[in-house]
């Protein structure tokens, strides 16, 4: 992966499957959506997704941190 890239997730490819679905986009087995969701299990499968803070045993000690949402102070 390229420095200061950022993986691309499972949520984010469901972003923009829905997005594609919903706006008539590219669904087959080649486009765009697949990819991302390739891309996404991809990264999934080799720890470089956060998921829900967790990925492949690391940082488990740093769940919640920074999950403040909008207006807490």
């Amino acid at each position: 992966m390229p420095k200061g890239s950022t993986p691309m997730t499972p949520s984010d490819a469901a972003r923009i499957q829905s997005s594609q679905a919903k706006n008539g986009g590219d669904m087959s087995s080649g486009g765009f959506t697949a990819r991302a969701q390739s891309a996404a299990a991809h990264n999934a499968n080799s720890g470089h997704s956060q998921l829900g803070g967790q990925h492949s045993g690391t940082n488990q000690g740093s769940q919640g941190a920074g999950h403040g949402g909008k207006g807490s102070k």
